[in-house]
């Protein structure tokens, strides 16, 4: 490998190593709000949501308490779904089609998980908490059911739809002559949604770093997010599409078809105050429905799924952009290449080593051109080295001579030094799509591949006992991890005695960097392992395969020798032209960096 090469393989490290780190926490979350500050408009007072939230009209308390809740279910193909009469709102969300990873019922939602409620302010100065008060099942059909809920002439009617085939729970709520009722100064509903997010994973600490709420503007294409490393909040000043509280492969998200809207939107995410497997993350977010007017309808869905791409893409309001395949060119990459041939090649295989296999292949066999551009201009540079060493030789001490002499020599064998830089720079954003699209991937969600249980979570072979855990490389070995590190290993050596060129610090540092790529993905999703341990396989089979069979180095090395023949002028650059008059001027030789000697 030249030392163009090298340059360019420890360029891509160290973007790698940017990149990762980068991505730990890619979108710098806004300041808390001052408290004293948060919503302030003429026709609502938030304090007084917050002072009298667990208000609630006698009548209707004294009569929760003799509430027997009863269950009513809507079930389609793909989802299941448990209404309580016990506010109106669902209990319990089964996803058909997957499993927890102990292989129990996937309830994206369990019993007294999630909190949805509306809070009414009324003139009596009382708060209706619907969460505590009994709704009337006053319809029900295959795939509807409607609960209403009555208080002095006022109703609020909430009707949910599923449709066959479908993650999306339409949701309608109809508040009905509260413009009497409710308070002059207050005239919104408050929406209290939060929900304690359960361990569906291998680990909770695996889930917990892309667990957060995301939401979408309605004036904007783009998404947020609040920090998913940390706790975090925010206040919104915008009106807002939808909101989703985000997990590793699964969401469950609001979305209303005529905005959020006004100021004073507050969403937050809440890590353990421990670390703890009880839980992931405590999600919420408090929003307002103004209900000043009779027959105020608002027209909204749940959607209760898996983070996959088609699936979200399909419902045209940017959710699939929940999903982290990258920013940039890395985004369109793992969009516009790798996600179309991965949904081709799993339409006619089920075996997900073999996927991944004939992935890699194509996406090299894509590689090749640009790829052989780097092995051919290795094969000049190797045929050039003894002429090179020559010129070094020949002109110790003068560094700037050899410089000139080495890129005459260059121009004459029509080499480029940095000839194999650019091929390797190509590659850059599909190694850093990659990274990406494993393990985020459902479709790699508990499948096996030999000794790994999971593609999406890292696979072990061995893991440490009493929770001992080595810094940087975590509690557990990775088989995968170590087969990527030793073909690198492989691959450096290999390079290494074809070129001859690697030395000193540089040679360290492609040796070192295997070994910090090892503690990089122990962690990391099997399936990412395995593809770079094909990809670095399949590239040493290419090497050898084209200074074996394609690249004729006697046919080559006559062809430089041939070019060397013909007169080449080097010519001189407008900055190198000014920088030796300006060293002539002050009487300097531009070649030597000397005085010159007076006459």
């Amino acid at each position: 490998m030249e030392r163009s090469s090298t340059i360019g393989y420890i360029l891509i490290f160290f973007l790698f190593l940017g990149f990762w780190f980068f991505n730990k926490d890619n979108v710098q979350q806004l300041e808390n709000q001052d408290s004293t500050s948060e919503i302030t408009s003429s026709n609502r007072d938030s304090s007084q949501f917050t002072n009298n939230e667990d208000i609630v009209i006698k009548d209707s308390f004294e009569k929760l308490t003799k509430i027997e809740e009863k269950l009513f279910t809507l079930k389609n193909s793909l989802l299941s779904v448990d209404f309580s009469n016990i506010g109106g709102i669902p209990k319990v969300v089964n996803l058909l089609d997957y499993k927890n990873y102990d292989s129990s019922d996937l309830l994206l939602i369990d019993t007294n998980q999630l909190q949805f409620e509306y809070s009414i302010p009324l003139s009596n100065g009382n708060v209706i908490n619907t969460s505590k008060v009994e709704f009337e099942q006053i319809q029900s059909e295959e795939n509807s059911v409607s609960y209403k809920y009555s208080y002095n002439g006022a109703d609020i009617i909430q009707t949910y739809t599923l449709k066959p085939k479908s993650y999306n729970l339409d949701y309608f709520v109809k508040f009905n002559g509260f413009n009497n009722t409710i308070s002059p100064n207050n005239r919104y509903a408050e929406i209290t949604w939060k929900s304690e997010i359960q361990k569906l994973e291998k680990t909770a600490k695996d889930e917990r770093p892309v667990t957060s709420v995301y939401y979408k503007y309605a004036s904007d294409d783009d998404i947020d997010y609040l920090s998913e490393t940390k706790d975090d909040d925010e206040t919104l000043t915008s009106n807002v599409q939808w909101i989703s509280f985000k997990q590793k492969f699964f969401n469950h998200t609001l979305i209303n078809q005529n905005n959020f809207k006004e100021e004073g939107i507050f969403l937050e995410s809440l890590e353990p105050e421990e670390e703890s497997e009880a839980y992931v993350k405590k999600l919420s977010a408090k929003l307002f429905i103004p209900i000043e007017t009779n027959d105020v309808v608002e027209s909204m869905s749940w959607y209760f799924g898996p983070n996959h791409y088609p699936t979200l893409k399909v419902q045209n309001i940017g959710l699939q952009k929940i999903i982290p395949l990258g920013w940039g060119i890395f985004g369109w990459v793992n969009k516009g290449l790798v996600i179309p041939i991965f949904n081709w090649l799993n339409n006619y295989f089920s075996n997900y080593g073999l996927i991944i296999l004939l992935l890699t292949l194509i996406i090299k066999l894509g590689l090749f051109f640009p790829m052989y551009k780097v092995y051919k201009s290795s094969a000049k540079m190797r045929l050039l080295k003894p002429e090179l060493d020559e010129i070094k030789e020949r002109t110790k001490g003068d560094a700037q001579k050899a410089q000139q002499e080495q890129m005459k020599l260059y121009k004459q064998a029509g080499v480029s030094p940095l000839g194999g830089c650019l091929p390797q720079l190509i590659q850059m954003p599909i190694l850093f799509a990659m990274f990406r699209f494993f393990p985020a991937s459902i479709e790699l969600r508990q499948k096996e591949l030999w000794w790994a249980d999971d593609l999406s979570s890292y696979d072990s072979i061995f893991d440490f006992p009493n929770g001992f855990e080595i810094p940087f490389y975590g509690d557990h070995v990775s088989l995968f991890t170590l087969m990527m590190t030793v073909v690198t290993i492989l691959f450096t050596y290999m390079n290494s005695q074809n070129s001859g060129q690697m030395v000193g610090p540089m040679k360290t540092v492609m040796y070192v960097m295997p070994i910090m790529f090892l503690g990089f993905f122990n962690n990391y999703a099997a399936a990412l392992s395995f593809y770079y341990f094909l990809s670095t396989c399949i590239t040493i089979v290419q090497n050898v395969v084209i200074r074996k069979f394609v690249i004729d180095e006697d046919k080559l090395h006559l062809q430089i020798q041939e070019s060397k023949k013909k007169k080449v002028v080097i010519k001189k650059s407008n900055l190198q032209k000014r920088l030796e008059n300006m060293a002539k001027k002050r009487g300097v030789d531009p070649y030597s960096g000397k005085a010159k000697k007076k006459k």
